[in-house]
């Protein structure tokens, strides 16, 4: 039986060896030359990557982190699945690969600010240390090039079911994983019939009404906070639902998860902020060099 996560593990994971590696692979993507980046950011937000589960989508956010640039990388909780690690240890190879791709960004010179959520809640016990060169905050305020101040958070502290009701969160996971593998056999006989990819826990989440009135209240709750924090607006993740809007007079941002919709946030150079879609950015990618070899 694995050991569970502690200090020592965290050493592991940083470790430049790669002790997590898997025995006889080649850790080909961390330590592979990286490709001219095709964004040049100011900052990017990613959040709920949950490595350690099989729905964790590692190739896509670790083709993310080879084409994105930026000056500081904020990792805004559940980026390690402790509760799913707890209950069956699965670590991939290329789970191992995007630790080593993060600790390389972070002795290259870009700033990794690492915000513990729920499932990763285990790091709280080393906020304000730094492993590997990634700093572990419990929370932090991000002031962007046009001198907005965003409070970034992942959310769970605000949720009242993780904080009233655990055994109901710790159930809703078991029941969310369950989901997510059959949604895997569903795509993989949609891929056989030439059809999309389509995200039945994403479809449940917002056509079901009791899932709408939670993200909703969710959303509401933070943008509360923020108020009286006294901020323009907020940076979060937890329940999965990318999205960009005014609450308020507060600018909420959820920067999505690398599961369900594989999107993150990212502030240009000017501040502006855009939600990036990375599942449709690499379709447009694989679409253009069949597009460039039809003929005319």
């Amino acid at each position: 039986m694995r050991p569970w996560i502690n200090a020592p593990l965290l050493r592991a994971l940083t470790s430049p060896a790669g002790q997590l590696s898997s025995p006889g692979r080649r850790r080909h993507s961390a330590n592979d030359e990286d490709k001219s980046p095709s964004h040049c950011v100011r900052a990017a937000w990613i959040s709920d990557v949950h490595l350690g589960t099989p729905g964790c989508q590692a190739d896509a956010l670790l083709d993310f982190l080879k084409h994105v640039e930026c000056d500081t990388l904020y990792l805004v909780g559940d980026i390690i699945d402790g509760w799913q690690l707890r209950r069956n240890w699965y670590w991939p190879q290329a789970h191992n690969d995007v630790v080593q791709k993060l600790l390389r960004k972070a002795r290259k010179g870009t700033r990794v600010i690492f915000i513990p959520g729920n499932h990763d809640e285990f790091a709280r016990k080393f906020l304000e240390h730094s492993f590997g060169g990634v700093e572990v905050a419990e929370e932090w305020i991000h002031t962007t090039a046009d001198g907005r101040q965003l409070w970034v958070t992942h959310g769970d502290l605000y949720d009242g079911v993780i904080q009233c009701a655990r055994w109901l969160a710790l159930l809703g996971d078991t029941l969310y994983e369950f989901t997510l593998k059959l949604n895997r056999h569903l795509n993989s006989w949609r891929a056989r019939m030439g059809l999309p990819y389509w995200s039945l826990s994403k479809y449940l989440k917002l056509k079901v009404k009791r899932a709408v009135s939670y993200v909703g209240d969710f959303e509401q709750a933070l943008a509360r906070e923020a108020r009286k924090r006294g901020v323009d607006g907020l940076v979060c993740g937890h329940i999965h639902h990318a999205e960009m809007r005014d609450i308020g007079g507060i600018l909420y941002c959820n920067d999505g998860d690398w599961v369900e919709s594989l999107t993150a946030l990212v502030e240009h150079p000017d501040g502006s902020l855009e939600i990036l879609d990375w599942a449709a950015i690499m379709a447009r990618r694989q679409q253009l060099p069949q597009a460039l070899t039809q003929p005319a």
